[in-house]
């Protein structure tokens, strides 16, 4: 280019390609994606979040909008780079063949310089010489570097801090950009985007964590839905058009008037709480309230007040309504904070699967506005509740825009649907029945691509899921983003080790910055865990100067955001006051001892405490610490009690190792024999039954026992399995061998060494601290015979156990056990103490900074100081890490996913396809697996499957009977496996 020649706005750099009838000029997608984020602006945030973002940028709400909307349409200039455009490469020839662009050729080979790279090194120079934005001081603290690194950000990762130098001249360092024609034009599509969107004024504030998290992930959701086919194609330019500023000006105008229905049928608005009348508990459900239930509902609002938010901590027992307590509080925090939505957390994805349904019931019967509701899980995509199939409790899950097709068109596969009234983008097949169904696909926008569902205002799902937002990965800051603005509750707070308690901490920080309500629930919080989530919170609302917090037991407390206050606790009555009757068994562990039944041991404890069920009926749960133990015990209850294996449902068997479809049946049948009674259902003595399990039954299902047994284990743990005994009401349906219906017992099997101390058993592992399986066990011989009041001994027990004096309160005990104890409790507590300081620290370093110590990098929500954080992640929730696909060798040698021969291994790689296998995976521990290079290979097309390609392919072929079905073995890393329908997978 020559001195003094100037270039026009070339429209032949192209934005958008893939799946259009042409190119689409870049400057359109800068502008659509500008207009989409001032509706997003306008419907996703609340005015709160507005005006706050404003104040920090010293700019009225007005000039903010306009401001931060002229940002999101720069987000892509970094198209305007050779590596990128060449990805079209008869376009490319086009422009690399102009003299105006210095012939680019060389610049394209940079193949690992991404756009999104080349809008952060380019904008900071633009911002700072052409729009005047700040850029002295720190580099990391200029608005106009915290912009560029903020927009470069928009595929998820942000880029490190650039230099003064070259941020000041960025051509120099960075090849890939392009001459001296490339920077101009970048320069001209960065002028008449301000020009045209507006925000020219310059903001003489900036940007903290939270507020750039927020507009970040208004950026990423705008841009994803102006990329659309269907957005674009009616606006691709015709022939001859130039890009002139009345051409620009009325692709606007055409952006902006369609904008809104885009955001609407995406479901991106905002669910609106109910006021006065409306939001008393007595219309939010269709019961009255308990005391708990009553207090929050009637206490809490004077607490908020009309524009307050917080924290709300609720501790009651397991079936005291903490769930419709929580949802009462909810109402209360989202009216008076303008919270934009509702999102459920839970520890596991079967509570995830039964709490969605309730939140849609509630929702239907108490929200409106928009309520759009995901399940949002690793496993959502198979989970029955979010089958394509109408409407729940009154939440719509199918729609695109206002019209209803003709009842029974019919989808075939994904792509664009044209039939009936509407033409619309589908992401999966389906059939459309009419009637409750109001459109096209409800969700269909949301649930089309990866993490579209966190944009959705109501949801529920595993902590995991919003846990990852201080995990640094790619689109981290997005999970942040997903619940900045909504009343979060977390169900079973207790439930995570130290590695999670740490990142909940942290979580906690931010949600106290972006000042979202949070309500915790808990039936079994320690007061020290307590205190460190309710500071945490505190803490990230910027009140550093800790409060003590001894939350009361049924109670809760409430934590103002505004002034740090903690206000509480409030205690209130329990309606299921009960005494738990704890007897513990001291027993021989008979591992390795073979099929002979030891006086004293496992074994016989096990068939005295169950044969009155096995004589006289009812039900009873036997909790085993792993799954291997679960399937012995098993087996060895259908041996002792042949009346119960002979008849279906005598004894059962539920755990982790089963494959998903087949765990599915499972747990639906446990839920109808132990579960709730049905309304109008006769009370009768249950017919005998065992359900032989493991710790899922402690938070997954809602089942009601006579009796319950369980292996040993921390206290916590063993009154949460204690609250599945006698649950629910059954007038004259317990049998005559049980005690008084509010007198539940639970038989605690504590395995003893020949001296009668304490042993855990080596097949244990670390499923538990051993330390706290000692002080259980000490606890409970120390009241032997006094049971534990329900509710008013938990608290002071569950802080008992983690007592410095815990064995001086141990009063009953000689000395001579008092010193042995106290010396192997100094061995454990120093080991348990080591490693949760361990885990703790692997926490601070894989997770994301507070929001106190960014300090304007970005690139610190998505870098860790610790490699693989994103797996860290997923490894900590669960032993179960590992995936493997069974097999079945049929006749002739061809192999099948089912034992029958019925479903055929698939061979290509379709959803449909990709669902039938997933389902059949079976969950192993990580150290089961074969090293990537000692694994059969894996049906063609698997390997680019993510779901399947790091499973293991397992060759089962028959091998004899047994329990009356067919057994299957095989091989995996070496060693022997075996399955059975009702035992599962194992090893042997």
């Amino acid at each position: 280019m020559s001195n003094g020649e100037r270039l026009a706005l070339d429209v032949r750099f192209w934005g958008k390609e893939h799946g259009l009838p042409g190119l689409y000029p870049l400057i359109c997608h800068l502008l659509d994606s500008a207009a989409v984020f001032l509706v997003l602006w306008d419907e996703v945030l609340s005015e709160g979040m507005r005006r706050r973002i404003a104040a920090e940028l010293g700019l009225p709400v007005a000039e903010a909008r306009l401001v931060t909307g002229f940002w999101a349409g720069l987000h892509d200039l970094g198209k305007i780079t050779p590596p990128f455009m060449v990805k079209v490469p008869e376009a490319f020839k086009v422009v690399d063949g102009d003299a105006m662009y210095g012939g680019s050729a060389g610049a394209a080979e940079e193949r690992g310089f991404r756009h999104e790279m080349g809008t952060h090194w380019s904008l900071v120079s633009l911002l700072a010489k052409e729009g005047g934005y700040r850029f002295e001081g720190r580099v990391a603290g200029a608005l106009a570097h915290q912009v560029a690194q903020l927009l470069g950000g928009h595929h998820g990762c942000f880029g490190e801090v650039i230099a003064r130098r070259k941020a000041v001249d960025p051509g120099a360092y960075q090849a890939a950009l392009g001459g001296a024609g490339w920077a101009e034009q970048r320069r001209l599509h960065f002028g008449e985007v301000r020009r045209v969107v507006g925000g020219g004024v310059v903001p003489p504030g900036g940007l903290s964590a939270e507020a750039a998290v927020v507009v970040h992930g208004l950026v990423v959701f705008a841009d994803w839905l102006a990329s659309g086919a269907g957005w674009i194609v009616p606006r691709m330019p015709g022939v001859g058009w130039s890009g002139s500023a009345a051409e620009l000006d009325a692709h606007w105008a055409a952006a902006c008037a369609g904008a809104p229905a885009l955001v609407r049928g995406a479901r991106l608005g905002r669910v609106g709480f109910p006021e006065g009348e409306a939001g008393r508990f007595e219309r939010l459900f269709p019961f009255a309230p308990n005391a708990l239930q009553q207090d929050v509902a009637e206490v809490l609002p004077g607490l908020v007040g009309e524009q307050g938010s917080g924290l709300v901590l609720v501790t009651a027992p397991t079936g005291d309504g903490k769930t419709e307590a929580a949802l009462a509080a909810a109402v209360a925090l989202g009216r008076a904070s303008g919270a934009r939505g509702l999102f459920f957390a839970l520890p596991t994805m079967a509570t995830a699967d039964a709490m969605f349904g309730r939140v849609a019931e509630f929702a239907g019967r108490a929200l409106v506005g928009e309520r759009a509701l995901m399940l949002l899980h690793s496993g959502a995509w198979l989970s029955s509740v979010m089958d394509p199939a109408g409407v729940v409790g009154g939440v719509d899950r199918w729609r695109v825009g206002e019209a209803v097709p003709d009842e029974g068109a019919e989808v075939a596969e994904p792509g664009v649907f044209s039939g009936g009234s509407v033409t619309a983008e589908v992401a999966e097949p389906g059939v459309f029945s009419g009637g409750s169904v109001t459109a096209v696909e409800a969700d269909g926008w949301l649930r089309s691509g990866a993490r579209r569902g966190l944009g959705a205002a109501l949801g529920a799902g595993t902590v995991d899921q919003v846990l990852a937002g201080v995990v640094p990965g790619r689109y981290s800051s997005l999970r942040l983003f997903s619940v900045a603005d909504k009343v979060v509750v977390v169900d079973e707070a207790h439930a995570y080790g130290p590695w999670m308690q740490a990142l909940m901490v942290r979580w906690l920080e931010w949600l106290g910055a972006f000042g979202a309500p949070v309500v915790l629930l808990s039936a079994t919080l320690s007061g020290r865990v307590a205190g460190e989530l309710v500071e945490a919170y505190r803490r990230g609302a910027g009140f550093g100067e800790p409060v003590g917090v001894e939350p009361v037991y049924p109670g809760w407390l409430f934590v103002d955001a505004a002034s740090g206050e903690v206000r509480g606790p409030r205690a209130v009555a329990s309606g299921r006051e009960r005494v738990l009757d704890v007897e513990v068994r001291p027993v021989r562990w008979e591992a390795g001892m073979g099929e002979r039944i030891v006086a004293g041991g496992r074994r016989a404890a096990l068939r005295e405490v169950l044969a009155p069920v096995a004589r006289e009926g009812g039900v009873a749960l036997v909790c085993c610490s792993t799954v291997a133990e679960a399937q012995a015990t098993f087996r060895d209850l259908r041996v002792a009690f042949p009346e119960l294996a002979g008849r279906e449902g005598g004894v059962r068997l539920l755990h982790s190792r089963f494959p998903g479809v087949l765990r599915a049946e499972v747990t639906e049948g446990c839920e109808a024999v132990y579960g709730k009674p049905a309304a109008g259902e006769v009370p009768g003595v249950r017919a005998g039954s065992i359900l032989v399990a493991t710790q899922i039954v402690e938070q997954s299902l809602d089942l009601d026992f006579d009796l319950m047994v369980s292996d040993l284990a921390p206290l916590a743990q063993l009154l949460q399995r204690a609250g599945r005994g006698r649950r629910h009401a059954r007038r004259g349906g317990r049998p005559g061998w049980a005690r008084a219906e509010d007198r539940p017992v639970l038989v605690v099997l504590e395995p003893v060494d020949e001296e009668g101390v304490t042993a855990p058993p080596r097949s244990w592992g670390d499923v538990y601290d051993h330390g706290l399986l000692v002080r259980t066990a000490a606890l409970l011989r120390a009241r032997c015979g006094e049971g534990i009041a329900v509710p008013g001994d938990v608290q002071g027990l569950v802080d008992a156990v983690y007592a410095e004096d815990f064995v001086d309160r141990l009063v009953q005990a000689s000395e001579r056990e008092v010193g042995g104890l106290r010396e192997r409790l100094a061995r454990l507590d120093q080991r348990r103490e080591g490693a949760v300081a361990a885990e703790q620290s692997l926490a601070w370093l894989a997770g994301v900074c507070a929001p106190a110590d960014v300090h304007g990098d970005w690139s610190r929500l998505s870098r860790s100081a610790v490699e693989g954080a994103e797996e860290l992640l997923t490894t900590r929730l669960g032993a179960d890490s590992g995936r493997v696909l069974c097999l079945f060798e049929q006749d002739g040698g061809r192999a099948s996913l089912d034992e029958e021969g019925l479903l055929p291994v698939p061979a290509g790689r379709g959803g449909a396809a990709v669902k039938r296998v997933v389902r059949r995976l079976v969950p192993v521990p990580g150290r089961w697996m074969p090293s990537a290079g000692e694994r059969d290979a894996l049906p063609e097309g698997w390997q680019k499957v993510p779901l399947l390609r790091d499973t293991a392919v397992v060759r089962m072929r028959r091998a004899g009977m047994e329990c009356g079905e067919r057994r299957w073995v095989g091989e995996l890393a070496g060693r022997r496996v075996q399955f059975t329908t009702s035992i599962g997978f194992e090893r042997i």
